[in-house]
C-alpha cells in the first residue's frame, strides 16, 4: 500500500504540486512581462558514484542545494576523500514551457565539471567549480502536454583532472552542487544571458571626483522573435533612498535573432556622495527594455552602483579618492564545519562582518571566486577587495589548460564586473611553489616560460576586459626565482606571500624581504598578500616558539609583521591568511586537515589575534583580555608558595595604558606595545575575578573575566586534584580538552616528595630545523592528537610520590618515528624528514607488577596511531606509584600520563 501510495504522488500529486508552486513563484507568466528569478534550490534528488546517466532504479537521496557530497569523509582518519562523480535530479512542470519565454538555469557553483541534461538531452556544460554558468533549457522542454514534468539531471565531477585548476593547493576541493540555483524565465526579447555566466550588462564610471561623476552602461540586448522589435533603453540611476538621480533613454531596434550591442551615455552625477569603507554609500542603476508601442516593461536589470577612484603608487601606497589608505584586512575560505563549501548566503555575509568587525578595509577572495553574497556584502560594508581564480601552485603545459586558464579569468570578471568593492584581478597564486623538472635544469627553464607566457597572456586578457581595475599576482617567498622566470614584470600590483618566522627563518627576514622588493623593484607596487602563523585554540604556551602551534607565538608573530608593514607605507596591502581556520583534507599537524591561521576558528569563534587586529585597527576604543575564553586552567605553582601560580596574562588595547585588577587588588597601569598589554599575575587555586580597566577620551572602558585555576604542586606534600594530573611529556605547551575542559600540563622532571619523569629526553624530528620538539603527523584513533605527538625518549620511570589510595594510572603511546607527515605545501625548511622506522620493544610495571609486556606500539596499533593502557593501583602510606620502563629493543617511550584518585 505504502509502495502504491508513493508512486501516485511521484506521478501525479508532485508534478501538478510543483507547478502549483512553480506559478505561485512565476505569477506573471500569465501574461508574461520581465524576467522572474526563482530559487530551486529544495526538491533535489543525489545519487554518488556513475559516470553514465543515472537508471531509474538509482538509490537517489533528497537533499537541497547548497550541497557538498564531501562533508564528512574530509574529516576522517583515512587519508583523502571522494573525488569522483555526483548526480542530481529534479523535476520540472511540463507547463513550464511558455509560449513568448524563454527559460534559463543559473548555477552558482559546482565543482568542478558540469554538464546538464533536460529530459536525457544534454543542454550545457561547463569547466571549472567557482564561477557560475547558465544553461539554457527551452529547446529541450516538453511541449507535449500529455506529459507532466521535465527531468533535470546534473553530473558533477571533482576528478582530480590535469586540464582544470587547480591541480594542488592548500584547500579541499570540495564536490557538489555548492551554491544557490536559480530558474530564469526571460521574455523573447532580453539583456542577453551571457556565455560568461551573466547579465550582459556592464556599468563603467569612466571619471569620478568630488564634483561629479560620468556612468556609462554597455550591453547586449538580445531578440529571439521572428521579426524585428523597436523599444526604449533607459538607464536610471537612483541614491540610496531610490530618488532618482540622472537618467537616459534611447530609442533601438533589434532585428530577429539579432545579438546587439549597446552603449549608453548618462548626465553627470553632480557632486556624488563617495563609495569608501568608512561610509560605503551606494546607488543603483536600474537599465531597462520598455516596449515603444504599450510602454510595458520588457526586461530590467539592476546593479549597484558606487562613485570611487583609487590607484597604487610604488612609493607610498593606495589612494581612495584622492586620499592615502593602507589597505587592512584578509583573505577568507568558504568552508565551514558540517557543510564543508555549501554554505548558505547568510553565513557568508557573516563572515564579512567579522572581518569588518576587526576595523579591516579589505578582503583578498581567495584562491578562487566565491558566492554572489561575498562581493554583495563587502559592496554595503565597505571591504575593498581583489578576486582571483584558482592557478594555484603549478600548470600543465596544453593549450586545453591553457584556455580554462583563460576562460575562467574572463567568467570572473564578467560576472563581478560591476562591483564597487573589487579593484583588482588576479590569476596566479604561488605558481612556482611546486617547480616541476627539478632533475632537468633545462626543462625547468621551459616549464617557467611556459607560466610566464601564461600570466601574460592573463594580464592581457584582464587589461582588456576591464581598463579600470589593476592585474595582481600572489607569488611566495622565492623572490630570486619569480624574478629570474621574468613573473614579477607582468602584473600592475605584485604580491608576497611571506611567513619567515613561521615555515623557516626568522621574523628579522620579513622586513629584509620588503626592502629587498622595493629596492630591486622600485616600480612596482607591493601588498604582502599572505602572512600568517598556526593558532590552534587549544595550544597555549608560557614559552611560546616556532612552530608549537600556540596562540602566544601567533600573537607575537602578528605583532611583529603588523608593526613592519605600518612603517612602511610603500606597502601598500596587508592581508592576513586567514581570516578563519578552514579545510585541508591533507594537512596533519595538531589538528588534522585544518589550517589554523584563522583569526577565527573554523566554528568562528575568535582568538587572540583577532582581538589583536582589533585594537590595531579599529578607531573606537578597543579593551580586551585576550585570553578570557580560556577559563578552566592548570598550571605549576610557584616555587616556595604552593598556592599560588603567577602566569602572563594580556590584554588587547589602542588605549595608551590599561589597569589589571585581581581579585579586587590592582597590579598597576601597563602601556600595551604593539596593541599588547601584560601583567605577570598571581592566580590562586580556584576563581580568580578578573578585570581590565583603561580611559579614553574621558570614559572609562572594561573587560572582566573569571578564570578558574587549578594550581599543581610537584614538591614535596602535594595534593593530588580532584580532577586528577594530565601531563604531557617532552613538550612544553598546554593542551585543552575542549569537550572536558581539562587542561595537560607539561610534564616536568621527578623531584622527591613529588611527582615527574625520571630520565629521557624530548622526541625531535631528526634533521628537523622547523619544529623544535615533537612531530607533526596526524595520529589516528584520538582527536587529542596534540596529547600523543610529543614523547620522551629512553625514559627510565615516572614516579609518583601520592598517598595511600587507590588511583586510575593511564599511560599514553603512540610510536612518532616512522611517521613523518606529507610534506606541507611551503617546505621551505628541512621539516618532514623521513623519520625512519626503528625497532622498540619494552617492558613497563608498576609498583613492580608487569602492566606491558614486550611491548611493540607499532606492532600492536601502526605507527602514529594512539594507545593507551589504565590500570587500577592501590597504594600503602609511603609507598607511592613508581612506573618502570625497561629496553628490550631500543629504547622506551612515554607520551602522556594521567592519574586520578579513586573514590
Amino acid at each position: 500500500m505504502h509502495l502504491i501510495a508513493a508512486r501516485f504522488c511521484q506521478r501525479f500529486l508532485y508534478p501538478h504540486l510543483f507547478a502549483w508552486i512553480f506559478f505561485c513563484m512565476f505569477p506573471s507568466l500569465l501574461p508574461a512581462q520581465d524576467r522572474e528569478v526563482m530559487s530551486i534550490n529544495s526538491g533535489w534528488q543525489f545519487v554518488k558514484g556513475g559516470s553514465e546517466l543515472p537508471a531509474p532504479s538509482a538509490a537517489w537521496q533528497p537533499v537541497s542545494l547548497p550541497h557538498s557530497w564531501n562533508t564528512a569523509d574530509v574529516m576522517d582518519d583515512e587519508p583523502g576523500y571522494y573525488r569522483g562523480v555526483g548526480w542530481y535530479r529534479r523535476l520540472l512542470p511540463a507547463e513550464a514551457t511558455i509560449p513568448g519565454r524563454q527559460l534559463y538555469l543559473r548555477l552558482e557553483g559546482a565543482n568542478q565539471l558540469c554538464s546538464v541534461y533536460v529530459n536525457g538531452q544534454l543542454a550545457a556544460t561547463h569547466t571549472g567549480g567557482y564561477t557560475a554558468f547558465q544553461a539554457y533549457l527551452s529547446p529541450y522542454l516538453l511541449t507535449d502536454t500529455s506529459r507532466r514534468w521535465n527531468e533535470l539531471l546534473i553530473r558533477v565531477d571533482n576528478s582530480h583532472n590535469l586540464q582544470v585548476p587547480p591541480l594542488t593547493a592548500d584547500f579541499t576541493f570540495f564536490g557538489g552542487l555548492y551554491r544557490d540555483a536559480w530558474l530564469i524565465s526571460l521574455p523573447d526579447v532580453h539583456f542577453n544571458m551571457a556565455p560568461t555566466g551573466n547579465d550582459a550588462v556592464y556599468v563603467y564610471t569612466p571619471q569620478v571626483n568630488t564634483q561629479q561623476a560620468q556612468v556609462q552602461v554597455k550591453g547586449q540586448v538580445i531578440n529571439k522573435e521572428n521579426t524585428a522589435q523597436r523599444f526604449e533603453l533607459r538607464a536610471v540611476v537612483a541614491d540610496s533612498a531610490g530618488r532618482i538621480i540622472v537618467q537616459s533613454s534611447k530609442k533601438i531596434t533589434v532585428k530577429a535573432g539579432q545579438l546587439l550591442d549597446f552603449s549608453q551615455d548618462l548626465p553627470a552625477v553632480k557632486q556624488p556622495v563617495l563609495w569608501n569603507p568608512d561610509r560605503p554609500y551606494l546607488y543603483s542603476i536600474t537599465t531597462q527594455l520598455t516596449d515603444i508601442t504599450t510602454g510595458r516593461l520588457i526586461d530590467q536589470v539592476v546593479n549597484p552602483l558606487g562613485f570611487r577612484w583609487y590607484r597604487f603608487d610604488a612609493d607610498s601606497g593606495f589612494y581612495l579618492n584622492g586620499k592615502p589608505l593602507k589597505l587592512i584586512g584578509a583573505s577568507r575560505h568558504q568552508d565551514r564545519p558540517g557543510v564543508g563549501n555549501a554554505v548558505s548566503n547568510a553565513q557568508a555575509w557573516q563572515d564579512i562582518e567579522w572581518l569588518k568587525n576587526t576595523g579591516a578595509n579589505f578582503l583578498r577572495v581567495a584562491h578562487y571566486p566565491q558566492d554572489p553574497a561575498i562581493l554583495e556584502a563587502c559592496d554595503r560594508l565597505g571591504i575593498l577587495t581583489s578576486v582571483e581564480i584558482p592557478v594555484v601552485n603549478e600548470i600543465t603545459e596544453s593549450d586545453s589548460f591553457y584556455n580554462n586558464c583563460l576562460s575562467m579569468q574572463r567568467e570572473m570578471i564578467h560576472q563581478n564586473f560591476n562591483h564597487p568593492s573589487v579593484i583588482m584581478w588576479c590569476y596566479m597564486n604561488e605558481i612556482l611553489l611546486r617547480p616541476h623538472f627539478n632533475g632537468d635544469k633545462e626543462r625547468q627553464q621551459e616549464y617557467f616560460k611556459n607560466i610566464a607566457r601564461l600570466a601574460g597572456r592573463l594580464d592581457s586578457l584582464t587589461r582588456a576586459e576591464d581598463k579600470e581595475r589593476y592585474t595582481f599576482m600572489a607569488c611566495h617567498g622565492a623572490f630570486d626565482r619569480y624574478n629570474q622566470a621574468g613573473l614579477t614584470r607582468i602584473p600592475m600590483v605584485l604580491g608576497w606571500n611571506l611567513y619567515s618566522g613561521w615555515y623557516g627563518g626568522v621574523l628579522a627576514d620579513f622586513p629584509s624581504f620588503l626592502e629587498k622588493h622595493h629596492k630591486e623593484l622600485p616600480q612596482t607596487p607591493l601588498v604582502v598578500s599572505e602572512y600568517g602563523a598556526d593558532a590552534d585554540p587549544r595550544i597555549r604556551s608560557i614559552e611560546p616558539v616556532r612552530f608549537d602551534k600556540s596562540v602566544e607565538y601567533a600573537t607575537r608573530f602578528h605583532q611583529y609583521y603588523w608593526a613592519e608593514m605600518k612603517k612602511r607605507p610603500w606597502v601598500a596591502a596587508a592581508m592576513v591568511w586567514n581570516l578563519a581556520d578552514f579545510n585541508s583534507e591533507t594537512r596533519e599537524e595538531t589538528m588534522p586537515h585544518i589550517n589554523n591561521k584563522g583569526l577565527l576558528t573554523w566554528h568562528r569563534k575568535p582568538k587572540d589575534t583577532y582581538y589583536l587586529y582589533q585594537a590595531a585597527w579599529r578607531k573606537d576604543p578597543v579593551l580586551k583580555i585576550t585570553s578570557s575564553a580560556w577559563q578552566n586552567r592548570a598550571a605549576y605553582a610557584d616555587s616556595g608558595n604552593v598556592n599560588v601560580t603567577t602566569q602572563l596574562l594580556q590584554a588587547a588595547t589602542n588605549a595608551d595604558s590599561a589597569e589589571l585588577i585581581v581579585n579586587g587588588r590592582s597590579l598597576g597601569w601597563h602601556k600595551p606595545v604593539e596593541y599588547i598589554a601584560g601583567w605577570n599575575v598571581p592566580f590562586v587555586q580556584g576563581s580568580n575575578v578578573v578585570e581590565v580597566r583603561a580611559q579614553q577620551n574621558g570614559q572609562w572602558y572594561r573587560d572582566a573575566c573569571v578564570i578558574n585555576y587549578e594550581i599543581l604542586s610537584t614538591g614535596p606534600g602535594f595534593v593530588l586534584p580532584s580532577s586528577g594530573i594530565n601531563v604531557l611529556l617532552g613538550a612544553n605547551r598546554y593542551f585543552i580538552d575542549e569537550e572536558s575542559q581539562l587542561t595537560w600540563v607539561p610534564g616536568r622532571p621527578y623531584v622527591q616528595g613529588g611527582w615527574g619523569a625520571i630520565g629521557g629526553t624530548a622526541f625531535k624530528m631528526a634533521g628537523s630545523s622547523r619544529q623544535s620538539y615533537g612531530n607533526d603527523k596526524a595520529i589516528s584513533g584520538t582527536d587529542k592528537d596534540p596529547v600523543y605527538q610529543t614523547q620522551l625518549v629512553d625514559i627510565q620511570g615516572y614516579r609518583l610520590d601520592v598517598p595511600a589510595g587507590g588511583y586510575e594510572l593511564t599511560l599514553h603511546f603512540a610510536e612518532l618515528q616512522g611517521a613523518a607527515a606529507a610534506p606541507l605545501a611551503y617546505n621551505l625548511s628541512s621539516g618532514n624528514t623521513s623519520g625512519e622506522k626503528v625497532q622498540r620493544v619494552f617492558n613497563v610495571t608498576v609498583n613492580g607488577q608487569p602492566l606491558l609486556q614486550q611491548f611493540d606500539i607499532a606492532a600492536e596499533y601502526g605507527v602514529a596511531a594512539a594507545a593507551s593502557v589504565s590500570t587500577i593501583v592501590y597504594v600503602k602510606e609511603g609507598q607511592g606509584i613508581t612506573v618502570q620502563f625497561t629496553p628490550v629493543k631500543g629504547t622506551p617511550v612515554l607520551n602522556a600520563l594521567q592519574l586520578r584518585k579513586k573514590n
